[in-house]
Parts: C-alpha cells; structure tokens; sequence
C-alpha cells in the first residue's frame, strides 16, 4: 500500500495555477461590467458563482491538495470569489438606482392633474321616465301598482274582455310560455296590473302601472318585443270622460312643459267603452302656424299620437268583481319608449335597449 503524496505540486492543477484564477475572476468581472440591466445580471451571477461556475469547479479542487499546500490556493480562490462577489454587489446596486430612476421617470404622476377622472355613472333614462310619470300622479295622491311579467292568460286577456277568438291572442302578438295548456304568457301590456287591483281591492282606486311588455314584433328602429308602457287606472263614483281629459292634460303638461293639451279620436278597445286615441299638442312646434308646416316632430300635423285610453268597459268590472251600477272609471296607456324619444329627439328605438354607455351617460346623472 503506498503512502499519501506529501509531495503534490499544486501548480500543477491547472485550475488552481495563479494565472488560472486570475484569468476566471477578470472574465467573472468583464461579465459583471457588461450587464445593462438586471436580468442580464442574474445570468453573469449564475454563470460566475453559481455551483457549476469556473471559481467553484477550482474550489473543490483544494481538497484534493496535501496539508502543506492548501493555505495558498485556497487563499488565490478565495480572493478571486471575494473580488467577484464584491463587484456583483456593486453592479446590483447601480442597476437597481438606474431602475428606479427610470421609474420615477416612466411612472411620473402629475399632481396638478384633476383628481376626478373616472367617468360617472349614469341612470339608465327609461328608469328615470318611469321614475319621472310615477312622480307626477303619486303627487295627485294616486299609487303605484306592480305585478309579474309572466301572467296568466285570463289576467292578460280573458279579464279584459277579449274574447278567445281576439286577434290579440294568437302567436302573431304573444310569446306563449310552454307547455300551452299552462295558460300563461309573457304580458303584452300592464292592464294585468289593474285587473289584480281590482281583484284585491275596494274602490275608489287611483293607481298607475308602468313595467316591461312583450309582443312578438320585429326588432327594429321603431319597434322591439320587449318595450315598456305605463297604465293608469281610475275607479271611483261618478268617473267621467272628463276626468280622464283633464288627467291627461295635466300629465302631458307636466312630462312636456305648458300648452300641450291633449285631444280624443274615437277608437275601439276591448277593455274601454267608449274608447280613444290620445293626441298631444307638439311639443316642439306647439300647433303654431308657421312652425306647423316645418316641423319634422310632428310631421307638419301640429299633433302627436300618443297613447290609448276610455271608460272602463263595465264587463271589465264585472270580471274583476267590481260592481259598474256604483262605480265607473276610466283607463289610459302610453309608451314610456315612445315618450322617452319625444322628449328627447332619440330617433331609433334600439339605442334604448343595447347598453351603449354613450348613449346612456348623455342623460347624465338624475335623481
């Protein structure tokens, strides 16, 4: 067996031999040197002082030396490592200065800036027209009604005297809810509401119904199978057509600002008798000759078409448990749509419903 090498000549290590060393710190140094930012000196670390770097391969040749030979490699090493992580010290901290400055200069924030540049919300405006109706016969002392949007047919038809063989029941103008021998549809106005007042209720009633109607039409400018009306309902002693007039005189006057009056076409609704088409004095040119002929709101006619209205028919009452030998009333409907785009020159009906905040935020914020 023979003995250990007590006269092993490091130098003959070639990665331990002084020029080695010096040549594995100078080339850790220049990668150091070169590293424009921080990534790139993440890599150089790696590369110079990582486990698998030159000065660490020549590290774990010292233990391989004798005793007497040690001391000076390991001191040659050391150095060159020391030199090393040294320069990475300062290298990161003058990428991280140069980092942050560019931040500063990047991520400035002007103070002098307005503060408030979030956009506001804004109210959808049909929430805001019906809002604005209800506000107008609540301060008369007449109260809101509400009811569901998926209604039974004999609320929705049968209650308001139209018969089976009505037009109005047929596909052409309903969304029927399946199975069809359930009876029940989408409501194709908010007279359901009224009928479900007087159900559960004792005259005298003053109420209005505004809410969401569905009928099967086209989608388009002027049309939608989803749109909104309001309804009014009177039951009282003594209700006459005039009442109804007057009602609608002040409605229009309050939704259009003064001189808009109102004037009845006789017409024919199952639920009313006598029944009316209500026109509106125009808005925009007021019947005023001169401004009539010119007028595209109202197409030179000096009056707008506006909704439908007329005493309850008495059957109506009868159906509702309401007895028409004491008591009369009236009914009117409008679109709110409809309105909305009177009031405010909105020419395709669509813009209501598609949620374009553009369009929405014009209306600003009301309360």
């Amino acid at each position: 067996m023979s003995a250990p090498n007590s006269s092993f000549d490091p130098v003959e290590v070639t990665p331990l031999r002084e020029d080695e060393v010096i040549r594995m710190r100078d080339e850790a140094l220049a990668a150091i040197a070169a590293s424009t930012d921080l990534d790139g000196l993440k890599q150089a670390r790696l590369e110079h002082t990582g486990d698998r770097s030159p000065l660490a391969l020549a590290n774990r040749e010292i233990g391989a030396l004798p005793p007497q030979a040690r001391k000076e490699a390991g001191q040659r090493v050391g150095m060159a490592r020391g030199a090393v992580s040294a320069a990475l010290a300062a290298r990161q901290a003058e990428l991280d200065a140069e980092r942050e400055a560019a931040m500063l200069v990047e991520e400035a924030v002007d103070v002098t800036l307005p503060w408030d540049r979030r956009t506001p919300g804004a109210r959808h405006p049909i929430t805001t027209m019906s809002e604005k109706i209800a506000d107008v016969f609540v301060a008369m002392g007449w109260e809101v009604a509400e009811g569901p949007v998926i209604e039974a047919e004999w609320l929705n038809f049968d209650a308001l005297n139209l018969g089976p063989d009505h037009p109005a029941r047929t596909m052409q103008d309903t969304f029927w809810t399946e199975p069809a021998d359930h009876h029940v549809v989408l409501r194709t106005h908010t007279s359901p509401v009224q009928a479900r007042t007087m159900l559960t209720r004792t005259p005298p009633i003053y109420v209005i119904c505004p809410g969401r109607v569905f009928r099967t039409d086209e989608y388009d400018a002027t049309h939608s199978p989803m749109f909104h009306q309001v309804e009014g309902l009177v039951v009282d002693r003594g209700i006459t057509m005039a009442h109804l007039k007057g009602t609608l005189d002040h409605f229009a006057t309050a939704m259009f600002g003064e001189g808009i009056d109102t004037r009845f076409r006789p017409s024919y609704f199952p639920f009313t008798e006598p029944s009316a088409e209500v026109d509106m004095r125009c808005f925009v040119c007021r019947g005023i000759t001169g401004s009539v002929e010119t007028c595209r709101t109202c197409r030179g006619e000096g009056w707008i078409e506006w909704g439908g209205c007329g005493v309850v028919n008495p059957r109506v009452l009868t159906a509702c448990g309401v007895d028409p030998d004491i008591y009369t009333g009236f009914a009117f409907g409008m679109g709110i749509d409809r309105a909305l785009m009177f009031r405010h020159g909105a020419e395709d009906l669509r813009d209501l419903f598609e949620g374009d905040v553009r369009f929405t935020t014009a209306f600003g914020v009301e309360l």
